[in-house]
């Protein structure tokens, strides 16, 4: 059950996500190329230097610990220049060191990634640096997101990303950027080294950790198997434009004859709703022809309606006392569809009256009604699927959170399903190299991330903890920071006792 809380908490923030579409087609082509090479360890490991540079900037001595602030150029601009705003492009992170070190002469230090809205250090410095520190002797990384903060884009309003690519240059970055920060970790002697973050940032901390050669402890809090389920069935998707992304997406052949075509997706569901997907796009030029030649016959019986009217007007007012001569105009009705927006973009323009114009495309729309039943049209209601790689698993319902009216506005659901799971699902990345330091935290009534008919990261990652709050999204975020630190205290005693000793 979705939780009231994150419903409510939703619906009164004004952030707006991906609010100029899906980005370009080329972008999402080079995209969805490099993915294929960043989610293998083998070849990722040569997208970074070891030595890449880092500088420090500053360094302040805070009584019991030092505060550094240091930064680097992202290593993405070198593969794909371009995708990153110039603003982004520069990295800067914060380390919380003890001056006295209480498990010399290890040196844990974690990795702290964003979640969604997380700007600056100060959150995660309050929250989770600094009690690691005081309470377990932990030392802190914390990295600013690319598209936040001091990385912001100017024309950004807050964290609203752009493009639907966004969110994938965001995630390609922060891999390249988590191994660039570990590898400089291990320079200055620091280690056993880990990861953690919350919501979004627990999931880009996932999909950095699936990078690193070695043993990694790994805390994702509040995060899953895919982004998928986020932007479809959780309650951000209802900070989505919709409508935008569907004409976007029916404007260009490129989205769903060539990109769809090079989606992988690990859910086992998600190639039944390609195929309907497919079908859909090879029969709507069908549908589309005849909804414009129902236009085109109703234009004529409008024609001949009307001149019949005014030939009826004509002899009636012969038969008057004071007969008169009638001089009127044709009224043409011209109905313009654009190519791709079948279902709310019927125009109509002339020179005829508002009445007249208005029948007339009652008419049509009765008429284009009746014709759409003869289409094509796949079943948008709820389908029952199950995991292929869950096959023991209960039946699920793959429900949008969002309401479904037409088919078009289905078809591109399941293309923002499908390009997350190609860009996202952990699936499609290597397995951690020891899943047994795993341990996850995750909220049973999430509306955020809802787990649903998602292959579960225990059966991803076998050996690894889900440790699972009886709460919503944002009540666990706000009340159980302590159970997220000693997560990630438990995870690093593990590697300690288990590679270290």
């Amino acid at each position: 059950m979705v939780s009231r809380v994150d419903q409510i908490y939703r619906s009164i923030l004004l952030s707006k996500f991906f609010v100029r579409g899906w980005g370009k087609p080329e972008n999402l082509r080079r995209l969805f190329a490099f993915r294929k090479i960043l989610s293998n360890r083998e070849t990722c490991q040569h997208l970074v230097d070891k030595t890449h540079p880092v500088n420090v900037t500053k360094e302040v001595d805070n009584g019991d610990h030092v505060l550094m602030e240091a930064e680097f150029i992202s290593p993405f601009v070198d593969h794909l220049p371009g995708l990153l705003p110039r603003e982004s492009e520069k990295v800067k992170f914060q380390v919380l060191l003890p001056k006295i070190w209480r498990s010399h002469p290890l040196k844990p230090t974690c990795l702290h990634l964003a979640g969604t809205g997380d700007h600056g250090f100060w959150r995660r410095k309050m929250l989770m640096a600094k009690p690691l520190l005081d309470d377990y002797g932990i030392a802190s990384v914390i990295l600013e997101n690319p598209f936040y903060g001091c990385r912001k884009p100017k024309d950004q309003l807050r964290s609203s990303l752009h493009n639907v690519s966004d969110l994938f240059v965001m995630g390609g970055c922060l891999v390249l950027e988590s191994l660039v920060i570990f590898h400089w970790c291990e320079r200055l002697g620091l280690g056993p080294l880990g990861i953690t973050g919350t919501s979004m940032g627990g999931h880009m901390a996932s999909l950095a950790a699936t990078n690193w050669p070695k043993p990694l402890p790994l805390v994702p809090c509040l995060s899953w198997t895919t982004a998928s389920g986020v932007f479809t069935q959780g309650v951000l998707s209802g900070a989505i434009n919709w409508e935008m992304l569907k004409n976007q997406y029916f404007s260009n052949d490129v989205f769903r004859e060539e990109l769809f075509n090079m989606i992988q997706s690990p859910e086992g569901h998600f190639p039944v709703y390609h195929e309907v997907g497919q079908q859909f796009a090879r029969e709507f030029p069908k549908s589309l022809s005849h909804v414009q030649q129902l236009m085109e016959d109703e234009k004529e019986d409008a024609s001949r309606r009307q001149a019949r009217e005014v030939e009826a007007r004509r002899t009636q007012e012969q038969e008057t006392l004071a007969p008169q001569r009638v001089a009127s105009g044709g009224v043409g009705l011209s109905l313009s569809l654009p190519r791709l927006n079948l279902f709310n973009s019927l125009g109509l323009s002339g020179s005829g009256k508002p009445q007249q114009k208005e029948t007339a495309s009652k008419n049509v729309l009765v008429g284009y009604r009746r014709a759409k039943s003869r289409v094509f049209r796949p079943d948008v209601t709820p389908v029952g699927i199950r995991p292929k790689q869950a096959v023991n698993t209960k039946e699920v319902r793959f429900e949008p959170y969002m309401p479904v009216k037409d088919a078009l506005t289905w078809e591109a659901l399941q293309f923002m399903r499908g390009i997350m799971d190609e860009c996202t699902h952990l699936g499609n990345f290597s397995i951690p190299v020891d899943p047994s330091l795993i341990i996850i935290v995750a909220a049973k009534n999430d509306g955020y991330m809802p787990r649903d008919g998602i292959i579960p990261l225990t059966k991803l990652w076998p050996g690894s903890e889900l440790r699972t709050l009886e709460t919503g999204h944002v009540t666990a975020y706000l009340f159980n920071h302590q159970v997220f630190r000693r997560a990630i205290r438990d995870s690093f005693d593990r590697v300690i006792a288990k590679h270290y000793s």
